[in-house]
C-alpha cells in the first residue's frame, strides 16, 4: 500500500493539517516504547460504509461453489479497513496529534450488504522517553 500519508481521505477538512502521523506511530498498545506521552488529545475515528456492487456479488457467489478464500469480499473488506485507518490517521493529524494509541477496528452491518467500518483510538503527543530532542521538530 503506497499512499501518501498527507492525502485527505475525509469528505472534509476539520483544520489545517499541523503534523502528520506515521504509520508506525500507531499501535494498539497504551504506550509507545521509547516513547513517553505528554498530552492526550482524545478519541480520534475513522469511519467508512460501504456496500457490495452487483457484480462483486455475483463473482463471489460463484467463488464459494469452488471453495476458499472469497478474494473480491477479502478485497473489499481490507481496501474499507485500509481506508477507515486512513482517515483516523487523518483526523489525529488535523488535531495536533504526533502518535495515535489503542488503536482498535469495529465492524457492523448497517444494512443487508451494507458495512460500516470504524477505525478508532486516543491521539497522543510524544516525544522520546531519554530526553533527546523532541519528535515533533
Amino acid at each position: 500500500m503506497n499512499r501518501d500519508p498527507l492525502e485527505q481521505r475525509t469528505p472534509y477538512a476539520v483544520s489545517p493539517p499541523r503534523y502528520s502521523v506515521s504509520h508506525q506511530m500507531v499501535t494498539t498498545a497504551f504506550e509507545l516504547p521509547n516513547f513517553r506521552i505528554t498530552q492526550n488529545l482524545g478519541v480520534v475515528r475513522g469511519i467508512v460504509v460501504r456496500s457490495r456492487n452487483i457484480f462483486a456479488t455475483i463473482g463471489a457467489g460463484l467463488q464459494t461453489i469452488v471453495g476458499g478464500n472469497i478474494t473480491v469480499w477479502t478485497k473489499l473488506c481490507e481496501d474499507t479497513r485500509a481506508d477507515a485507518f486512513e482517515i483516523m490517521i487523518q483526523h489525529a493529524t488535523e488535531i495536533g496529534a504526533n502518535a495515535i494509541v489503542g488503536a482498535r477496528y469495529d465492524a457492523t452491518e448497517v444494512s443487508a450488504g451494507v458495512t460500516e467500518v470504524l477505525a478508532y483510538g486516543t491521539a497522543v503527543i510524544v516525544e522520546p522517553a531519554g530526553g533527546e530532542t523532541s519528535y515533533r521538530s
